[in-house]
């Protein structure tokens, strides 16, 4: 069995000013993802899962997920801040 690559991708980047996940910054417009998961299927990862917020969904399967999906099976799992509220406050009152 490959192994999967788990990627962290949800923040709004408010720091940063905007989506930094999917801002070109290679040479050839390369993204930071698309470095990671390029080195992961080098690497022989057969599966990259990418957390994101709903909200960026589309743009993110547009402009990173279709990339790869000829190389790498993608896929999505969406964070939403009410679920982390819900795990903060379950950890506050047990």
């Amino acid at each position: 069995m490959k192994p999967t690559l788990l990627v962290l991708a949800a923040g709004m980047g408010s720091r940063y000013g905007g989506l930094k996940q999917v801002d070109p910054m290679g040479p050839n417009g390369e993204t930071v993802l698309d470095y990671s998961v390029y080195d992961a299927i080098r690497a022989g990862f057969g599966r990259v899962v990418f957390i994101i917020r709903e909200d960026f969904a589309e743009l993110f399967r547009e402009s990173i997920g279709a990339r790869f999906a000829d190389r790498i099976q993608v896929d999505y799992a969406f964070q939403k801040i009410d679920d982390l509220l819900m795990a903060s406050a379950c950890q506050k009152a047990g």
